[in-house]
C-alpha cells in the first residue's frame, strides 16, 4: 500500500495545472495533506426516545388507558451498516440509504467532519449509521445490525397516526422520560409547538463584496433517528419540510444536487460532511466568510463554481462533466488537477493499471477525478476561478475520451520530470499537443467565466505559458463562442493547427477571423 500511496501522489502532483514549480521533495512524501478536519468526539450513550418503547411508554404518560387504543408498531429501524469494500458501499448509497460515519444515540462531546470505530481497523470503512423503513429490503451478504425498532409518527400510516393524539406533546414526554428534555428546543418547553427547520446558506464573495448563496448543497438535520434534509435553492434557502421538537444537529453535505461530490474526509466516502452543532429547529443560518474554517470556505466556493458550471453547460450546449464527478481538495498543494480516475482515464493505462494491481477496482471507485489545491488560494473568485478550470477539463474529457486523456496525462507526467519539474513542460517534448489543446481550452473558459462573473474585461489566464489561450479568447470575442469552440476538441484533434484547421471546416465563414487569430498569437 505504501508503494500505491507514493505513485499516486506523484500521480496526481505531476497531473497539476497551475504550472507551479514543486520541489523533488514533494514526490517522496506519500501522505498528502488532504483537508485538515476533526474527528467527532463521542460522550456516553443516550436513550434514544423515538424507539416503539419509549414513544409508548410516552403515549400512555400524557393519554393514560385511551393509549391503548392506538398501536405502536415500529415504522422504521436504526440500523448500522458494515461494508467490507467500496463495492458494498456504494451498493447501499445505489439503493438510496443515507448514511452517517457515527452513531446518533451518543452525546458530542466535540464536533468534526468525520469518525472512525475505534474497533475498526484504520484504512477500512467504519460503521455506518442509517434509519431505514420497516419494509427495508436488506441486501444479501452486506453485514448489518439492527440497533432499535423505532416509532416516526410521520413516517406512520394513517391508522396509526391516530388524529386526535397531539404527536408533539408526545414526543416532547417521550423526551422527558428518557432523560433528554435538556434538548427540547426552547419554544417546546411550554407546549408552544415545533419548528422545522427554514434558513439560507451563504459565503462572502471578497471580489464583489455581496454574500452569495451556496447553492444545491445539502443541509442535512437531525434529532437521534429522526432526520430531515434538503437541497438549498440558488439563493441557499432551504426549508427542510419537517418539524422537531428538540434542537437539531446541522451539516452541509457536499454532495450537490448537480450530482458532483467534494470528498472526502479522509475516509472512503463520496462527500465531505461541515457540522454546525445544534441550533434551533426553527432553522438556522449558515454565513461562511474568509474568516471561516478554509476547508469549509473553500468547499462552498468549490461548490458554487460547480453549480454553476454545470448550469451554464446547459445554456452553452457544452456536455457537463461526468454526473458522479468527484472532487477532492488538498490543504497543503498549490496545484489542481483534473485526471479523471474515478471515470477510467490513467489507471485504464496498461503499464499503470500492472503497477496497481489489485488495488486498481479500488482506486476507480474512490479517487479524484479532480483535484483542488487550495494553499495559495485564500480568497473566493481564486478557489472559484480554478475549480472552474478544472470543470472545463472534465467537459473536454466527455468530448474526448479516455484514451486521448490517457496520453494528456502522460504527456504531462513525462514532461514534469523531463523539463526539471515544470508543470506543463516547455512545448518542445513528443506529445505535447494534448496539452497545449486541453490547457487552451481551460485557461479560456476560466477566463471567460471571471470576466462575465465580475465584468472584468482585462482579466486573462494563462498567457504566459508558451500555449495560446489568448487564441481562444480573441475569438470568443468575434462571435466563436465557447459552445461553438467545444464541438472542435473531439478526439483527433492533438495539436494546434488540427484545431485551426477544424474550426475552420466547422465555421467557413469565420475562415479568415479564425487565421488571423492563430497568426497572431502563436
Amino acid at each position: 500500500m505504501k508503494r500505491l500511496a507514493k505513485l499516486l501522489t506523484l500521480l496526481l502532483i505531476c497531473a497539476a495545472c497551475d504550472g507551479s514549480l514543486i520541489s523533488p521533495t514533494v514526490i517522496e512524501e506519500p501522505r498528502v495533506a488532504v483537508e485538515d478536519s476533526d474527528m467527532i468526539v463521542l460522550g456516553e450513550k443516550l436513550d434514544d426516545p423515538y424507539t416503539v418503547e419509549n414513544m409508548t411508554r410516552a403515549l400512555e404518560s400524557v393519554y393514560g388507558t385511551k393509549a391503548s387504543r392506538v398501536p405502536i408498531e415500529p415504522t422504521d429501524y436504526y440500523v448500522r451498516f458494515l461494508p467490507k469494500n467500496e463495492v458494498e458501499l456504494q451498493t447501499l448509497l445505489n439503493i438510496g440509504v443515507e448514511m452517517v460515519d457515527h452513531p446518533v444515540d451518543y452525546r458530542i462531546l466535540k464536533e468534526g467532519d468525520y469518525y472512525h470505530d475505534p474497533e475498526i481497523e484504520e484504512g477500512k470503512i467504519t460503521w455506518q449509521y442509517a434509519v431505514v423503513s420497516k419494509d427495508f429490503v436488506f441486501p444479501r451478504k452486506i453485514r448489518h445490525e439492527i440497533l432499535d425498532d423505532c416509532y416516526l409518527v410521520e413516517n406512520a400510516g394513517g391508522g396509526t397516526k391516530a388524529d386526535w393524539v397531539d404527536w408533539a406533546a408526545v414526543e416532547r414526554e417521550a423526551y422527558r422520560l428518557t432523560g433528554n428534555e435538556a434538548m427540547l428546543a426552547g419554544q417546546t418547553k411550554s407546549g408552544d409547538g415545533t419548528g422545522v427547520p427554514v434558513g439560507r446558506v451563504t459565503i462572502l464573495d471578497d471580489s464583489s463584496g455581496e454574500y452569495v448563496g451556496v447553492k444545491g448543497v445539502k443541509v442535512s438535520c437531525n434529532s437521534f433517528v429522526k432526520f430531515a434534509g434538503a437541497f438549498t435553492d440558488e439563493d441557499g434557502n432551504y426549508n427542510l419540510g419537517k418539524s422537531f421538537s428538540s434542537d437539531v444537529r446541522y451539516r452541509l453535505v457536499f454532495k450537490n444536487k448537480m450530482g458532483f461530490g467534494i470528498g472526502f474526509n479522509l475516509i472512503l466516502v463520496p462527500a465531505s460532511v461541515s457540522s454546525f452543532g445544534k441550533h434551533s429547529p426553527e432553522g438556522y443560518d449558515i454565513n461562511v466568510d474568509g474568516n471561516s474554517d478554509k476547508i469549509l470556505f473553500s468547499r462552498c466556493a468549490v461548490n458554487n463554481a460547480g453549480y454553476d458550471y454545470y448550469s451554464d453547460c446547459e445554456k452553452t450546449d457544452i456536455r457537463k462533466p461526468p454526473a458522479n464527478l468527484r472532487l477532492w481538495l488538498f490543504k497543503n498543494l498549490a496545484c489542481s488537477s483534473a485526471p479523471m480516475l474515478q471515470q477510467g482515464a490513467v489507471i485504464d493505462n496498461s503499464l499503470i493499471g500492472e503497477y496497481f494491481g489489485d488495488y486498481t477496482f479500488l482506486i476507480k471507485m474512490f479517487l479524484p477525478d479532480i483535484t483542488m489545491g487550495l494553499r495559495d488560494s485564500n480568497d473566493y473568485a481564486t478557489v472559484y476561478s480554478h475549480a472552474i478550470h478544472e470543470m472545463a477539463h472534465a467537459s473536454h474529457f466527455m468530448q474526448a475520451g479516455i484514451k486521448y486523456w490517457d496520453s494528456y496525462i502522460k504527456f504531462v507526467i513525462k514532461s514534469f520530470i523531463s523539463s526539471g519539474f515544470v508543470t506543463y513542460g516547455t512545448g518542445m517534448e513528443d506529445g505535447h499537443g494534448y496539452c497545449e489543446i486541453g490547457e487552451m481550452w481551460a485557461y479560456y473558459v476560466q477566463t471567460m467565466f471571471y470576466r462575465e462573473k465580475y465584468g472584468d474585461t482585462a482579466a486573462a489566464f494563462g498567457t504566459s505559458y508558451w500555449f495560446r489561450p489568448q487564441i481562444l479568447i480573441n475569438l470568443d470575442s468575434k462571435g466563436l463562442t465557447r459552445g461553438k469552440t467545444y464541438d472542435a476538441l473531439s478526439s483527433d484533434i492533438t495539436d494546434i493547427d488540427m484545431l485551426r484547421k477544424k474550426l475552420v471546416s466547422l465555421y467557413p465563414e469565420l475562415k479568415n477571423t479564425i487565421n488571423q487569430a492563430f497568426e497572431r498569437y502563436n
